[in-house]
């Protein structure tokens, strides 16, 4: 029994020899470089100060006489000194770290050290999150005494410091994948500047459903629609703070890695579990078309903000990547195989919400307009996405053809297909919305497709309509994939 005892000391310290071998060396790095600052220790004692003033203040009001529960308006007090910690201080100084190591060019002496560019990122994300842990260590004394006095049920406070929590680590992703998307001064600027944009207002949103939950009546989180609520939003948060982090490790790696697996795997993934989620949804929800018909709209519209990002990637790939790549190889670096990639699930999820609105036999609406609709999206999405890569990329000079340039004839072609067909209409004397000035129009034209006339008892707009709009779409999409397979071919002749 003795020499048990006397063994325990040697195998607690081989435990912790072999725990600090696969500790990432960053988080030690970043954890005693942040705790050093001056920013930590101002806000750490600024935040605990407050705290402790109100819990004065609130025992002074209690000891008065006053019986009257409030619970809630001291806990949600304590969560906003907490918030504006964890949902502005902790991101912005997980991004400020890692763009300075970028503007520093202190970056390529970090991938010296061999733990590559996702080990690098979480020891970043992880390093903040244990600052965080600390500021919540200090202030969660006081939220769990809110408690006692009385308003709030202890469901309600683990609800939102768990909530709280998944949207700092949200949050902070964000923050990081942010660093990495800005190259030049005037980008990394103007991302400075979009950063504390976003900071703002994820601090107001996060302090706005705290402040739902917190006052609201605890008998909303025993009902099934606040189950779906927070069931979606804990699976966008997680879904999307995966695809972000795989984005910002891709965008640190070197061109001769295989630098798009990640980012495009998680968005495969995405979309392969949001579509058994929108099947569940669907299923629960009494098969109601509307549900099928939103899930369908969002979804294309996030396949078209990250199919941005993936038909603009560069021409070709790295001469070592190139010998076992086929023509299915679509997680391959080269803008080809992004398009591809983006068309294959664009297709694949306009698929899946026309088949569930065509089996729902409970609709509010009618029937064929809502289908009509879930088509029309995807079309105009394939073809403003293929006529920006003709415009960047058809002609023999690059002048348009960098990621950037090509994004911003996207965003340029939108706006001006959104926007002059209404005027058009207007200065020819007809309505805004007419369906034929507006049928390559990506807005109005979606919900020209989506309306049904009851005065004359048919849809706005024809199935032989938007089988043009699709038969547009089509062409526009066969040539922009010919034209990337020839710069790719050309790209790898040179």
């Amino acid at each position: 029994m003795s020499e048990d005892v006397a063994l325990l000391p040697s195998r607690w310290a081989r435990l912790a020899e072999r725990l600090g071998e696969r500790l990432n060396p960053l988080v030690v790095k970043e954890v005693r470089q942040g705790l050093r600052t001056r920013l930590f220790w101002v806000c750490f004692g600024l935040m605990l100060l407050a705290c402790l003033l109100v819990s004065l203040l609130a025992y002074a009001d209690m000891s008065g006489g006053s019986y009257r529960p409030k619970g809630q308006t001291y806990f949600f007090t304590f969560f906003v000194f907490l918030g504006l910690v964890h949902f502005f201080i902790i991101p912005y100084s997980a991004y400020r770290s890692l763009a300075r190591e970028r503007e520093d060019e202190t970056w390529v002496l970090l991938t010296l050290t061999g733990l590559g560019p996702r080990r690098i990122l979480r020891g970043k994300v992880a390093s903040f999150l244990i600052q965080a842990g600390l500021y919540a260590s200090a202030a969660g004394p006081f939220l769990l005494f809110s408690y006692y006095l009385n308003g709030i049920e202890l469901m309600s406070i683990l609800v939102v410091l768990a909530l709280g929590a998944l949207w700092l680590v949200f949050l902070t992703v964000l923050a990081v994948c942010a660093a990495t998307l800005a190259d030049g001064r005037l980008g990394r600027a103007f991302m400075h500047f979009v950063v504390l944009g976003v900071l703002g207002l994820g601090v107001a949103q996060g302090l706005g459903v705290a402040f739902a939950l917190s006052t609201g009546n605890p008998r909303w989180m025993r009902e099934e629609e606040f189950l779906y609520v927070v069931g979606v939003a804990l699976w966008l948060m997680v879904s999307y703070g995966a695809l972000l982090f795989e984005t910002a490790a891709s965008r640190l790696s070197l061109s001769t890695e295989d630098y798009t697996r990640g980012p495009r795997r998680a968005l495969l993934i995405q979309m392969v579990l949001s579509a058994v989620v929108l099947v569940g949804i669907w299923w629960t929800q009494s098969q109601e078309q509307e549900v099928a018909f939103i899930g369908g709209l969002l979804g294309t519209l996030h396949l078209t903000l990250a199919g941005l990002l993936l038909v603009t990637d560069v021409d070709g790939q790295a001469r070592a990547l190139r010998a076992k790549t086929h023509v299915w190889s679509l997680l391959r670096p080269g803008a080809l195989r992004g398009f591809r990639l983006m068309v294959v699930l664009m297709l694949g999820w306009a698929a899946l919400c026309v088949l569930l609105q065509v089996n729902s036999p409970n609709t509010r609406t009618n029937h064929g307009p809502v289908i009509l609709a879930t088509g029309a999206s995807a079309a105009y999405a394939l073809l403003f996405l293929s006529a920006a890569l003709l415009m960047g990329r058809m002609p023999r000079s690059d002048r348009w053809a960098s990621p950037v340039s090509v994004r911003i004839l996207f965003v340029t072609l939108v706006g001006l297909g959104s926007v002059i067909p209404p005027l058009v209409a207007l200065l020819l004397g007809r309505q805004s919305d007419d369906g034929l000035l507006n049928l390559l129009n990506p807005t109005v034209g979606t919900v020209n497709f989506a309306t049904y006339e009851y005065m004359y008892e048919q849809p706005k707009m024809t199935p032989e309509l938007l089988f043009f709009v699709c038969g547009v779409a089509v062409l526009a999409t066969f040539v922009a994939d010919r034209v990337l397979a020839r710069r790719e071919r050309q790209a790898h002749a040179a």
